[in-house]
Parts: C-alpha cells; structure tokens; sequence
C-alpha cells in the first residue's frame, strides 16, 4: 500500500470568523446580555427608554410651541415647552439689562473671545505667541473699553446693567484664566521650605477650601464694604470676579500639589543634577508631568467654576439662569410650561459648554498619553 501525501503550494484564503464573535449579535451578548443580571438590567432600560423618548418627544417637539408662536398657544391644555417664550426673551438671556442699542458692543466682545480664544486651543495653529499677547494682554483691555464705556465717545454702561450669557462668560473665562496660575504658584508655595511662605500658602488654601463658595460671596457682598474707607466702594462684578478666582484657586492648587507628589523623586533629583536653578527645574521638568497626569481634576475644577457662576446673584449680579429666573415671573408670558422652559434653555447651554470642556480634556489626554504609547 502506497502512502500519497498532499502538500499545499498556495497560502489557503482567509475565511471571514466565526458570526458567534463578530456582528452586531456579538456585540449585543458581549455588552447587553453576557449575564442574567445584564438582561434584566438591558430590559430594564429598554421599557424606560420605551416610556421616556416619547414624552419627551412630545414635550419637547410634538406638543411644543414653535419660536414665533403667541402668548395663548402656550396657555393650551397639555401643551409642551414654549419655545416661543424662550425666543422672545432670548436677548434678555444674553444680555441683561445691557442697553439695546449697544448691543453691538458685546457682539463684537464675543466675537473677539473666539476669534482669539479658539486658535490658542488649536495645538497647530500658527502665531501661538501673538495670539496668546493678544488675547491675554489686548483683550481683556479692549473688553472692559467696549463692554464699559465712558471713553472714546462710547456710552458708559454700569456693571449693574450686565447681565446674562455675558456675565457667565466673563466670570467664568477670567475665572479659568487666572484661578490655574495661581493655583500652581498656591502649590509650589505650599511645597517651598521658607516657613512664611508655606504657612501662608497653607493657610490661604485651608480656610478657603473649608467654606463653601457661597459664603465667599457673601463676604465679598456685605463685609468687604464695612472695611473700605468711607464713600469707597468695590464694583459687584469685581467682587464677584475675586471671590470666584480665589476660591478655585484654593481647589487647583490641591489639584497641582497632587500632581507634582506623583512625580518620582529622581526627577527632582536629576534635573537638580542637571545644574537647573528652581525655576527652571519646576517650569521644564516637574510642572509639566504634573500637569498632564491631573488634566481630569484641572477640567472637574473648570466645570465646577463655569456652573458655580449661577451664584453670582449673591452680589446682585443676574448671570444666565438668574436672568432666566427673572423673566419666569413675567406676568405677558404666564403659562404652565413657561418657568420649565426657560431652565430647559438655561441648562443646554450649561451642558452645551461643559460637556465640550470635557471633551476637548479628553483630546488632549490622549494627545499627551505618550507614557503609555505601545
């Protein structure tokens, strides 16, 4: 009997995998349904999902007032939001009591903030350094001139007067820009061997970090004023700007502290062998590590400060839902869904803003996850 042994001479086709691993019914087993306590839970979810949509469907589109419906379609027995409501006052929910005919002014405020904001968070954009002059430098000057008046033959308009999406923005983006730097230099003091330094670097940070933000406020609207000198007086935006800057930069410096302890102590070590005075040892070698390692706790902070500006009305300022609040109250646009309208309004725009805080963080995680690329 003769043995015939078969050898192949070409590689055999690639066959697609087994449909029990790849396919839409995989992913189905794999990530819904792996156990009896993942059904249960998936069914669950599903039958919400089956009650919620079509409520808030019909809330929110099916029953709703479209912008440029009138007063008595809102009034209507089981009717939805009113966005007409929300369209009609959407200039109040912006600007305040800013004067109508200077609403070119913020405009142009705004303008400014993305057309030189948007390109410092580019990582490739051209002209970094002039940008950053620009933004840092020329417009917060070129902002006050606009937004406040009384020069170059532009109508003085007090703080009293601002109010809305404004003043949220200009809290919160002054509040961002200047609560990390001094942040970071709240925590190298707190690390610094000079005893003043440390001690009152500690202390700022404790007694700040042991009230809430609300109670700064308060001090920065009733107490601040008893200790000015007679007649002087401190504008409430700027009180408002203090308070909330101080009080995150207590939290960010925690943030940085934790950070720099996560750095190895060789790194300390090898940039001192490497003859770098303190500065430089901290702005080239610590800091930055750092910093890319506490990127969640630094934008946690910046969202935290960004919806902590809604407490800006304990200085008599009307940020974006206390001018929502006010106009819930006006008795033209009195209708069963106009209060709950005008927070569904405030909130996406809160979401809208925070939830690209997060993302763009997330990008740049990614972007500085060199440590751990394979």
């Amino acid at each position: 009997m003769t043995d015939i042994a078969f050898v192949r001479s070409e590689i055999a086709p690639a066959m697609p995998a087994p449909r029990r691993v790849t396919g839409i019914l995989a992913w189905l087993q794999k990530n819904l349904f792996s156990s009896v306590t993942d059904s249960i839970l998936t069914i669950l979810a599903v039958l919400f999902l089956l009650w919620l949509l079509p409520n808030l469907y019909g809330f929110l589109i099916g029953r709703a007032v479209p912008p440029g419906g009138t007063v008595e379609q809102c009034r209507v027995e089981n009717v939805g939001a009113c966005w007409a409501y929300v369209a009609s006052e959407i200039e109040f929910f912006i600007y305040g009591f800013y004067p109508m005919a200077e609403y070119w002014r913020p405009n142009i405020v705004f303008a400014m903030l993305a057309l030189l904001g948007l390109p410092l968070l580019i990582p490739k954009f051209p002209f970094k350094i002039a940008n950053a002059v620009l933004f840092f430098v020329v417009f917060p000057i070129a902002s006050v001139i606009l937004l406040s008046g009384g020069m170059f033959g532009l109508k003085y308009v007090p703080t009293e007067q601002w109010g809305g999406l404004l003043v949220t923005l200009i809290i919160s983006v002054v509040g961002i820009c200047t609560a990390l730097p001094l942040g970071i230099l709240l925590a190298l003091g707190r690390q610094s061997k000079l005893p003043i330094i440390k001690t009152l670097c500690v202390c700022f940070i404790e007694l700040i970090r042991a009230v809430p933000l609300i109670t700064v406020l308060f001090m920065a609207s009733i107490m601040l004023p008893l200790f000015m000198p007679q007649g002087m007086t401190v504008d409430k935006l700027l009180r408002a700007l203090v308070g909330v800057t101080l009080f995150s930069s207590a939290y960010m410096a925690e943030v940085v502290r934790g950070g720099m302890q996560a750095i190895g102590r060789g790194q300390y070590e090898a940039a001192s062998a490497l003859g770098l005075g303190y500065w430089k040892r901290m702005g080239f070698v610590i800091l930055p590590q750092a910093l890319k390692h506490v990127i969640p706790g630094i934008v946690g902070n910046f969202i935290s400060l960004f919806k902590d500006t809604s407490l800006v009305y304990i200085v008599g300022m009307k940020d974006l839902l206390e001018a929502v609040k006010t106009k819930n109250d006006a008795i033209e646009w009195a209708a069963p869904t106009q209060a709950i309208s005008g927070y569904i309004f405030a909130a996406a725009v809160f979401w809208i803003f925070c939830f690209s805080i997060s993302r763009y963080s997330r990008y740049w995680e990614r972007r500085l996850n060199t440590g751990h690329k394979r």
